[in-house]
């Protein structure tokens, strides 16, 4: 089981809302977001495994290669075990990959998606940095593989404090678990061209950085093709965006968690998530 922090309200009716991180990090990269959620939400943070505090709960035997469902499954158990029947779901980088997945999975459980610096496609750039890293990981000390994959996603000193949130973190991680993630890459474009082909239909809103050049120009694909789904650019903000701008980051996000409440989700041509 993976390890979980919750926070709830008072009001028992309040929607829960499941926050997934990214290879690498963990549940802690939310901490600018606890504050102003737990106004609104119940509230849900996991650690996937060998992450955080999920660290060492694979048992002996999962000592293999495992897949995106394996880890996607490790999230819906705790909703299991919590009874949580229905949740929105927030996601950073690799963790929308999760929500995506689980949206396949167990479609009835996932209300709306907000997925921020999200993975939508590998362009030239990135295809290359995994080959790279595949051909290297076994010769090469992993942190060197991640400390240099932080710089060329966050290039910019304005992200030197989620490179850093990111970098650190990733210390944490066992270099067994690490090989066990990168392998992952082999299945993501494959896995990432069907997410592409297939609309869900269930309410998502990009949260991406002006500066994730890497991600963005894929996303802003993809919201010409699928109903029910808005984007919005952070200036001065990059992959991480929740880190770097987390006010704005925030003030999009409750807004369009609420509008989903209130069932007054605007026309795509006119989305506005911000306050006037």
């Amino acid at each position: 089981m993976l390890h979980y922090k919750t926070y709830e309200l008072d009001n028992s009716e309040a929607p829960w809302v499941v926050f997934v991180h990214g290879a690498g990090g963990s549940s802690s990269i939310w901490f600018l977001q606890i504050k102003e959620f737990v106004k609104h939400f119940n509230v849900l943070l996991v650690d996937l495994r060998g992450h955080g505090k999920s660290k060492g709960l694979v048992s002996q035997k999962e000592e293999r290669h495992y897949d995106f469902e394996d880890i996607t499954r490790d999230i819906i158990e705790v909703l299991d075990l919590l009874k949580i029947q229905k949740a929105h779901f927030i996601g950073i980088s690799l963790g929308t990959i999760l929500i995506r997945n689980l949206s396949e999975i167990a479609p009835e459980r996932v209300i709306s998606m907000i997925m921020a610096g999200a993975i939508i496609r590998l362009n030239i750039r990135a295809k290359v940095l995994v080959a790279l890293g595949n051909m290297f990981k076994s010769i090469v000390p992993y942190m060197w593989l991640y400390t240099f994959f932080a710089w060329i996603i966050m290039p910019s000193e304005r992200h030197k404090k989620s490179r850093l949130l990111f970098v650190n973190e990733a210390k944490k991680v066992a270099q067994k678990e690490f090989m066990r993630w990168f392998m992952l890459t082999y299945e993501m474009t494959p896995l990432l061209k069907y997410f592409e082909e297939k609309d869900t239909g269930i309410p998502t809103l990009y949260l991406m950085g002006e500066e994730d050049h890497m991600f963005l120009p894929a996303v802003r694909h993809i919201i010409t093709r699928h109903t029910n789904s808005w984007l919005e650019v952070i200036g001065n903000s990059g992959h991480v965006c929740n880190v770097d701008q987390p006010t704005e980051f925030n003030t999009f996000a409750v807004l369009f968690l609420q509008k989903i409440a209130a069932s007054s989700l605007p026309e795509k041509a006119a989305v506005q998530f911000a306050p006037c």
